[in-house]
């Protein structure tokens, strides 16, 4: 598949306005990190208990869950680049008077306004880079898991450098770090244009109502809890200063960041969605109960946190896909309505893990907390029909699985077709052309499918273009085959994220009307993303039964089997 990208030059040649936002994105993904290596130091700098500072968690994740209800409706309403623009202002504003704060208390009302900012920035960064990218999102979603990676895995090594001279320096460096974000937010971020409809404030709520969302962002709320219980507690048993903590949570964000980005989309494409997502549950259940019963040596607590980095990675991408295969409304509501159930976990669980501690031990908040994760597994089971309908077969009940929407006329006759997949990018007219001279050659009529995405990493989601972009996209294809005497149909494939199930529709759909053959182009992501396992070409090599073949201008179609694609992609190794 030919997938929306930059120029061929690569991803990383992008305008002023996406690494303005990139740049924003990696500060706000250190977040959270930045400030766990400096929970101890804090708690005795201010004379607190671990409970009283838990609540800097508590407070950020509230204030951001009841936000994510009303920022759909605030950015549909005053466009994205405002809602950036304040989110980041917000930001900065909050992270200062953080860190000039003398009390907890003070600290504590401060990350409250720091979570409205983040509420801001986080549901419109995505589709901000997304819209602005050259030439679409490819480029971008390699821009965006960049920025992801950098900032979880640099977050915490910043915050215990900084928090090593003093437990303000990482309130003061976001908020330095975020003013030169907001700057070229302001100056290089273009208008971006506003919805076509202003989203309702009780969209979100009133979308909950559907029993695959609610199911899944309970399922969230169980795993968040367990989360950010071990986020907000497991540095003070291990008895480290700023610098070390920094160190271990750096090792536990480059797992988080290699997992979410590379190993979870393959061991989807291997296993499926649930399947996965009920092991890695049982995973973190077992990694909190060690937490628990080692809470007295801290060997044992520090190798846990860092393992436990690859099974949220993992649990952050799969379940955010989850939610938006099986939501049957629009991405942004889901998105908020899901991360106002995500949040309100995460918010909750520090509070309630202090009261534990204090009341008990500091074991007891980590057995809770292998609980909430073994709870999640009957909670996401009670949905798995309407997963793997989604995966399987798309569109039926509340699912929306990857599915096709014919554009035009429909076929005519009975001769077998020649399908080209293709999406929205540069190159696209001459992978079409490419395939239709195969389909002359042959004597065959062609059907255009493109191929409309959305993106998800880790626990953000974007369409990466409007139902009639891609529907004017395909009529451009036809109406310039029609001009050149080809007989051309046209179809839009919509999948969420998930490039395997993609392949196996548009498969099972070429033996549906007996197509002579299937053709893609090269994807700008490179041979070795194009053709590992997971991939949208692998998918579907593996599951059509007519020929797959690999198209470009100036070559002649290249055979894609089972026994080639491991040829081409250790080659591009």
């Amino acid at each position: 598949m030919s997938v929306r990208n930059g120029s061929a030059a690569g991803p990383f040649r992008q305008p002023k306005a996406v690494w303005a936002v990139a740049f924003a994105c990696v500060i706000s993904f250190m977040g959270i990190g930045l400030v766990d290596p400096i929970l101890p130091a804090l708690a005795k700098s201010l004379r607190a208990t671990p409970s009283q500072v838990s609540l800097l968690f508590s407070s950020y994740l509230i204030v951001t869950a009841v936000a994510m209800l009303f920022v759909g409706w605030f950015s549909s309403r005053f466009g994205a680049k405002r809602t950036l623009v304040t989110g980041l202002a917000v930001i900065v504003v909050f992270a200062a008077l953080a860190g000039t704060s003398g009390s907890i208390n003070g600290i504590v009302g401060f990350r409250a306004g720091w979570g409205l900012g983040n509420a801001l920035f986080i549901a419109t960064s995505l589709a901000a880079i997304v819209a602005s990218a050259s030439g679409g999102f490819g480029g971008a979603i390699i821009l965006y898991e960049t920025a992801l990676g950098l900032g979880i895995a640099v977050g915490p090594l910043l915050g215990g450098e900084l928090g090593g001279i003093s437990w303000r320096g990482p309130f003061f460096g976001v908020a330095v770090l975020m003013a030169v974000a907001l700057i070229a937010t302001v100056l290089f971020v273009p208008d971006l244009p506003k919805p076509a409809r202003v989203t309702s404030p009780l969209a979100p709520l009133k979308a909950l109502r559907h029993r695959g969302l609610l199911t899944m962002g309970v399922m969230a709320l169980l795993y968040n809890w367990g989360f950010f219980t071990m986020l907000g507690y497991a540095p003070y048993p291990m008895e480290l200063d700023a610098h070390r903590l920094g160190l271990v949570f750096t090792g536990w964000g480059l797992l988080v960041a290699a997992f979410s980005v590379f190993f979870a989309p393959r061991l989807q494409a291997r296993f499926g969605t649930a399947p996965v997502l009920y092991v890695n549950l049982v995973g973190l259940a077992i990694v909190m109960a060690v937490i628990a019963a080692g809470v007295a040596t801290p060997t044992v607590i520090i190798v846990a946190v860092i393992v436990s980095g690859a099974f949220i990675g993992i649990n952050n991408t799969l379940t955010t896909q989850a939610v938006m295969l099986v939501s049957p409304v629009e991405r942004p509501v889901a998105s908020s309505a899901y991360g106002f159930l995500r949040f309100i976990g995460g918010g909750l669980a520090p509070y309630v893990a202090g009261k534990l501690a204090d009341a008990t031990d500091l074991s007891v908040p980590f057995y809770l907390g292998a609980a909430t994760f073994l709870l999640a597994v009957p909670v996401l089971a009670s949905g798995h029909g309407l997963l793997r309908q989604a995966e399987e077969r798309g569109g039926e009940g509340e699912s929306v699985g990857p599915t096709l929407i014919p554009v035009g006329r429909t076929a005519e006759g009975t001769t077998p077709p020649v399908i080209v997949a293709v999406a929205a990018h540069e190159r696209a007219i001459a992978i079409v052309d490419a395939a239709a001279r195969l389909a002359r050659d042959t004597h065959s009529p062609l059907e255009v499918v493109h191929v409309q995405l959305t993106a998800v990493v880790e626990e953000q989601a974007s369409d990466t273009e409007t139902h009639d972009e891609a529907r004017a996209a395909v009529t451009a294809h036809l109406d310039r085959l029609a001009g050149q005497g080809v007989i051309a149909t046209g179809q839009i494939l919509t999948t969420v994220g998930d490039h395997t199930a993609a392949g196996r529709v548009l498969a099972r759909h070429a033996t549906d009307t007996g197509a002579r053959a299937i053709a893609v182009g090269r994807s700008p992501h490179g041979p070795l993303t194009q053709f590992a396992e997971g991939s949208f070409t692998t998918a579907l090599t593996h599951a059509a039964t007519c020929t797959v073949v690999l198209v470009a201008p100036d070559t002649a179609p290249r055979p894609l089997t089972s026994a080639t694609l491991p040829a081409l992609r250790d080659g591009a190794a």
